[in-house]
């Protein structure tokens, strides 16, 4: 594999044995736990100089804190996404500023471009023919794209609530697609039975691939250096499995133990009343999860009744001094198409949680009036219009 040169390997979070890329490509082969990359930090010479002196142009400007090189990379330009000050949600909250992580700009569409181009990356790097994975909609449309670009077949379990819009792209870029019936536990076990049957297909589903959630990790490295390397108070994240949260707080506690930034964010999972097991575990005091019963909300990107990483999500709220929250169906599409009034920004219905949440949490007296707020829009509201103008409708406007 062609490796950046301080990349050591994979390490499994629950056993902690360690692995060498070049074998272990999912879970761990002692216990099963997840893989997740490791860095020899000693070896690396960077500092804020090193970043700052490139384009910002790509996530892969930070390729020194990733597995592959930039050169090497299924690459298409993604990342590189606008951080925009937003002074009427700031004075709506009562805090200092507020800044909105604008996602929905990446090639795809949304943030999972930023783990499907490590993930494919190294699918191309074990020489995959196939690639595969059940999601809820995004991931299987960037998953499709990466796949195409990088001339590797890729085999997509949505179910049948996913959007048009998702549907029709895993199609238009050559993705092979099965559409199950009901939610996404249910394309899930389909394709479980669709990876027993073939087992030359290769897994990009998340916390499978040990790579998803380090290309998530971009998001942080960004926002940091957008501020001027501050860090800021509070980020809030629409949080389903949870992967770019974790991704997250990786990237900070890099960045702090690099010297580059000073701190760590408070970190908060922001998820839908009608599916929020995160935010029961947290508040309960749990260190996993209890699977969500019935999941009943219009968020589909977020409706993730059993998040199989939450042990790591949940650890990553604590260390970081934050927290959980969730709000109603009816506050997040508010919430959306308040931003889009208020400040022209676009955010996907779902998306919208982290705007939600962080209004509930200002309302809490979670944030200072001097407080810098980050809220994650991790898509663009164009896959999902049609709820947000339905929304609009329903209320008369």
């Amino acid at each position: 594999m062609e490796t950046t040169p301080a990349f050591e390997g994979l390490r499994c979070v629950d056993c902690e044995a360690t692995f060498d890329a070049a074998e272990a490509t999912h879970r761990c082969p002692d216990c099963g736990g997840i893989l997740d990359p490791t860095y020899d930090y000693d070896a690396l010479d960077v500092t804020r100089a090193t970043f700052e002196s490139r384009r910002f142009d790509s996530m892969w400007r930070y390729e020194e804190l990733l597995p592959f090189a930039r050169e090497s990379a299924v690459s298409m330009g993604e990342g590189a996404t606008a951080l925009v000050e937003c002074p009427t949600l700031a004075d709506e909250m009562g805090v200092g500023e507020v800044y909105l992580k604008d996602e929905g700009r990446n090639p795809t569409g949304t943030f999972k471009d930023r783990g499907q181009t490590v993930a494919v990356t190294a699918a191309a790097q074990h020489g995959a023919s196939d690639v595969a994975l059940a999601s809820a909609g995004n991931a299987g449309q960037s998953a499709a794209a990466y796949a195409g670009r990088a001339g590797i077949d890729s085999h997509v379990f949505l179910p049948s609530r996913s959007g048009f819009a998702n549907k029709a792209m895993v199609n238009v870029h050559g993705g092979d697609m099965t559409i199950v019936e009901g939610r996404i536990g249910d394309a899930g076990a389909a394709f479980d039975d669709a990876m027993d049957e073939h087992d030359d297909w290769y897994s990009v589903q998340t916390f499978e691939t040990p790579y998803r959630h380090e290309g998530k990790k971009t998001m942080y490295y960004e926002t940091a250096e957008q501020l001027d390397w501050e860090t800021p108070d509070h980020v809030v994240y629409p949080t389903g499995g949870g992967v770019g949260l974790v991704g997250m707080h990786k990237a900070a506690k890099e960045l702090r133990d690099l010297g580059l930034a000073d701190d760590l964010p408070k970190l908060y999972a922001a998820q839908a009343e009608g599916c929020a097991p995160i935010v029961r575990a947290f508040q309960e005091g749990r260190d996993v999860h209890e699977p969500w019963d019935t999941p009943d909300t219009i968020c589909g990107g977020i409706e993730i009744p059993d998040p199989g990483a939450s042990p790591l999500v949940l650890e990553a709220l604590r260390e970081s001094d934050g927290g959980a929250v969730a709000t109603s169906d009816e506050e997040i599409l508010d919430a959306a198409t308040t931003v889009a009034a208020h400040e022209g920004l676009e955010m996907g219905a779902t998306c919208a949680a982290a705007a939600s949440g962080a209004s509930a949490l200002a309302d809490d007296g979670a944030f200072g009036e001097d407080d810098t707020v980050v809220i994650l829009n991790t898509g663009s509201a164009n896959k999902d219009a049609d709820v947000l103008r339905s929304h609009l409708m329903s209320k008369g406007i």
